[in-house]
């Protein structure tokens, strides 16, 4: 087969090849399918550039004795026959070189779609609003009187049972020990305080509770938070304080909150964000 054939043979493939993958993966996607449409559009192309460097760009030089001179018009009419055909087969393999590098090119951004909306400022915020009822595993709302000094216990905005940005540990302290920084002398109502319950080290559950030193721990890595004092880490890797959420009491005798963590909650990542995610945490 004539080296312009392979070449426009191995494009022709590479150009169906990545046409099919955008059309199995607008379908619903098959990883197997799409995985051996993707080789055959890389290996079409490939094959292709290649075929087209090493026998159409490189030619063999000969050299022969010449014969009989012939005249100036069979010259020019000999040098229009074989210039016109070479000509017309180089756009065409070009036009065929941009078709398939435009196809697998479409091909590959299409799984981009897959990655969904930017996240704008949503790391920095929980579904913690003002006015959500703190509630516990079963859903139910959870009244002050309902906590045990000594205990923790896990909660949830309602509605929203097992969102791991807002689970809150619960305790309760004696009101008059409290050392809360300036602004949230409101936030704790009868003593009941409620944490961040992911460390602010690794992101791991902070879920054990030293009630005589008020000091909540996390398995992982020791880390320890004064809850008297905001949650302030006393012990271990953790160098940010447990994100406290704001409570308060409504008409019912219910624990509500009355807006979101104090501030972005989880690993030591946060200590990294820029100004506007600062100004939007804050």
């Amino acid at each position: 087969m004539k080296p312009e054939r392979l070449v426009a043979l191995a494009f022709g493939v590479s150009v169906l090849s990545s046409l099919a993958l955008v059309i199995v993966y607008v379908a619903g996607g098959d990883a197997q399918l799409e995985g051996l449409l993707l080789g055959l559009a890389l290996g079409g192309l490939g094959a292709g550039v290649v075929v087209w460097a090493t026998r159409l760009l490189h030619e063999d030089v000969a050299i022969e004795e010449r014969g009989q001179l012939s005249s100036e018009a069979e010259r020019s009419e000999a040098a229009e026959a074989l210039d016109e055909p070479d000509l017309t087969r180089r756009s065409m393999l070009v036009r065929m070189l941009i078709g398939a590098s435009g196809t697998l090119a479409a091909a590959l951004a299409i799984p981009a779609l897959s990655l969904g909306p930017r996240p704008g400022q949503s790391l920095f915020r929980t579904r913690w609003i003002a006015g959500k009822r703190l509630v516990d595993l079963d859903g139910n709302p959870v009244r002050p009187e309902q906590v045990q000094a000594g205990a923790v216990q896990t909660v949830f905005p309602e509605g929203e049972v097992g969102a791991a940005d807002a689970q809150t540990v619960l305790l309760k302290v004696d009101p008059a020990a409290l050392q809360l920084p300036a602004g949230r002398e409101e936030w704790a109502p009868e003593g009941v305080l409620g944490y961040s319950k992911i460390c602010t080290h690794a992101g791991c559950p902070v879920g054990l509770y030293r009630a005589e030193s008020h000091e909540l721990l996390c398995p992982c890595h020791q880390s320890t938070f004064d809850v008297l004092r905001g949650g302030e880490p006393t012990f271990g890797p953790a160098d940010r304080p447990l994100p406290q959420l704001p409570i308060e009491v409504d008409d019912q005798g219910f624990l509500v909150a009355t807006g979101d963590f104090s501030e972005p909650v989880g690993p030591g990542f946060w200590n990294l964000q820029s100004d506007e995610g600062e100004d939007q945490a804050s």
